[in-house]
C-alpha cells in the first residue's frame, strides 16, 4: 500500500448545514460532506496547502476546491462539478484506457528540476516560469536542465512546454518566449507556451510574433466568452480543467465546440478531482497532447489510501473510475485541534454561499 502523510479531514454534520443548504444537499442525493486539507510539497502557484470539500452521492466521489481569490460567482462552477460527479456519477463512454501525461516542474532548482523530470519517466514536461520568486535567468536555467534531462532519456520523443499563468505584458512575453525556447533547444525548442499574458488582445499579439505555439488556459476558463479566443485566433490550442468549467460534461461539449486541440490539466486536484480530468481526456475523441493531470505529487497528502500516479509516463482509466467509486476516503488520526481549526476555517460559509450563487 502506498503510504503518505496524512490529510486533515473534517465530516460535516448534516445539522452544521443551513436548512436551505440541507435541502440542496437532498434534492442533489448527497450523503456525505467532507471537508479537506493537504500541504504542498512545495510553493506552487504561491499555495501551499489545498483546502475544499468533498461530496459524495449515489454517483461516487465529487471535488470542489476552488482558490482563494475566487469569489461566489466563479466558485459555484466548482460546486456543481462536485455535486455532477457525486449525483450522476462520471460513467462517461471512453475512446481510450491510458491518458499520457506531463510531469510538472515548480520552481525549484535546476538541478532539481532535471532530477523531477527524470524521475517522472513521462516524456513531456511543463515548466512553470515567471513566478514572483523566479527570475527569467532562473527559468532558463530550469527549462534548459529539464530540456537535457528528457533528451537524454527519451530522445526525439521528449518534450518541454511552459506556464506563465499571465504574468508577462505583451514584450515581456515575446522576450521571455523567444529565450526560454532557446534554453529548450535540447528538445527542438518548447511545444507550447501556456497563458502567457493575461487578455485575449495580448495573447493574440504574441501569437503573430514568436514562433512558439501559444495555449490558453484561464483565458478559457475564467473568460465570460471563452469562444473569444478562438475567434481572435489568439491560441493554437487550450487548457481545459473539469472543475473551472462546471464538471465533465460541460467540460466535454466546451472541448467540442472549441475546434482547436485541447490538452486536459488539473487544478492542484487531490485523486478524486485528478480521476475526474481522467475521465474527461478518456473520452475525448482526439489527445494530441500529453495532459497535465499527475499533479498528485505536487501534494504532501492526498485523501484516498491508493493516490491516483503515472505509470511510465500514463494514467490509467480504471484506476481513476476506481478512486471516484471508492467506498470510503483514508482513514486520518489528525488530532482533533486540527479538525477543529479546519471546520472553523471558513469552507463550511464559502460552500454555503456557492449554493447560493448556483440557486
Amino acid at each position: 500500500m502506498t503510504t503518505t502523510p496524512e490529510p486533515i479531514l473534517y465530516t460535516v454534520a448534516p445539522e452544521r448545514w443551513s436548512r436551505s443548504v440541507q435541502r440542496w444537499l437532498a434534492n442533489q442525493k448527497i450523503d456525505d460532506t467532507v471537508l479537506f486539507d493537504v500541504p504542498m510539497v512545495t510553493r506552487f502557484r504561491g499555495v501551499t496547502r489545498r483546502r475544499g470539500i468533498l461530496l459524495h452521492g449515489q454517483g461516487g466521489w465529487g471535488e470542489c476546491a476552488p482558490f482563494e481569490e475566487y469569489g461566489p460567482d466563479e466558485a459555484c462552477l466548482w460546486l456543481r462539478s462536485a455535486a455532477d460527479a457525486a449525483t450522476s456519477g462520471l460513467n462517461i463512454p471512453a475512446v481510450r484506457a491510458e491518458i499520457p501525461v506531463n510531469v510538472t516542474i515548480p520552481v525549484i532548482d535546476p538541478e532539481a528540476a532535471a532530477s523531477r523530470a527524470s524521475s517522472s519517466r513521462c516524456r513531456t514536461a511543463k515548466v512553470k516560469v515567471a513566478d514572483q520568486n523566479s527570475s527569467l535567468e532562473s527559468d532558463e536555467a530550469r527549462v534548459r536542465s529539464v530540456a537535457d534531462a528528457l533528451a537524454a532519456e527519451h530522445g526525439d520523443a521528449a518534450r518541454v512546454r511552459i506556464d506563465a499563468n499571465g504574468a508577462w505584458d505583451r514584450d515581456q512575453a515575446v522576450a521571455a518566449i523567444t529565450r526560454l525556447n532557446q534554453a529548450a533547444g535540447a528538445v527542438g525548442g518548447l511545444e507550447y507556451a501556456e497563458q502567457p499574458c493575461q487578455s485575449v488582445d495580448d495573447l493574440a499579439w504574441v501569437r503573430r510574433q514568436v514562433d512558439v505555439p501559444i495555449a490558453a488556459d484561464e483565458s478559457i476558463r475564467r473568460s465570460d466568452d471563452p469562444f473569444r479566443v478562438v475567434q481572435a485566433e489568439a491560441a493554437d490550442l487550450a487548457v481545459i480543467k473539469v472543475a473551472p468549467l462546471g464538471g465533465v460534461r460541460m467540460a466535454l461539449e466546451l472541448a467540442q465546440r472549441l475546434e482547436i486541440p485541447v490538452v486536459v490539466s488539473s487544478a492542484l486536484d487531490t485523486s478524486i478531482g485528478l480521476s475526474a480530468g481522467v475521465v474527461l481526456a478518456a473520452s475525448l475523441p482526439d489527445l494530441p497532447y500529453a495532459c497535465g493531470l499527475d499533479t498528485g505529487t505536487l501534494l504532501g497528502a492526498d485523501v484516498v489510501d491508493e493516490p491516483l500516479r503515472s505509470s511510465q509516463g500514463v494514467l490509467a482509466l480504471d484506476s481513476a473510475r476506481a478512486i471516484l467509486q471508492s467506498d470510503a476516503l483514508r482513514e486520518s488520526d489528525v488530532d482533533s485541534e486540527a479538525r477543529k481549526e479546519l471546520r472553523d476555517s471558513g469552507w463550511i460559509e464559502r460552500v454555503e454561499s456557492m449554493i447560493e450563487n448556483l440557486a
